[in-house]
């Protein structure tokens, strides 16, 4: 990746939704610069304030969803770090409700015909995914989180491609709109 700085897309997985009784288990950050994209996967003992902070070395916006209210709060409650003092943020759920598209990341997913290899897995299963490896070692266990929280990061990268592509298709119509109107 290049000096210049970079787009962010970053969603954690937890033990739980409380950040004061649960831990964060992931931290996924899809790292975007023009077409370069690299994944960053942040797991266990690996999810440190130090860490967390070199993996966004260079970031100029963070893009999430429900991050607001969810993944920097936890982080903030966990790390004890706010990311909004040192980055951007754009939370791409009230973009969404800014198009009619409501629901959690999935159903809009569904909306808007953004693919998942992994159907049927939700944040419930994540933590117990978490625990099986915790708990037994269970390998097959850790792989599936991972490639859980890549397909969510990489959709929010999808996600925030396609808002952009209708954005720009409104701002058409309403031009067209306008001059049929004249």
């Amino acid at each position: 990746m290049s000096n210049s700085t970079f787009d962010a897309y970053l969603d954690i997985e937890t033990t739980g939704l409380s950040p004061v009784y649960n831990e964060i288990t992931v931290i996924g950050i899809c790292l975007v610069n023009g077409s370069d994209c690299r994944l960053v996967q942040l797991v266990g003992e690996q999810v440190t304030l130090e860490n967390l902070v070199q993996a966004l070395n260079r970031v100029h916006t963070i893009h999430t969803y429900n991050g607001r209210r969810f993944d920097l709060p936890f982080i903030r409650a966990c790390l004890d770090v706010d990311l909004t003092e040192m980055h951007n943020h754009r939370d791409l759920m009230y973009d969404c409700w800014r198009k009619n598209l409501y629901g959690g990341f999935k159903a809009v997913e569904a909306q808007l015909g953004i693919p998942r290899k992994l159907k049927g897995i939700n944040g419930y299963d994540a933590v117990m995914l978490w625990r099986r490896f915790q708990q037994y070692g269970d390998r097959v266990a850790l792989a599936l989180l991972l490639e859980y929280n890549r397909e969510d990061v990489m959709n929010l990268k999808i996600l925030r491609e396609r808002l952009l592509r209708i954005s720009k298709y409104l701002k058409y119509y309403e031009e067209l709109n306008g001059l049929l109107s004249t």
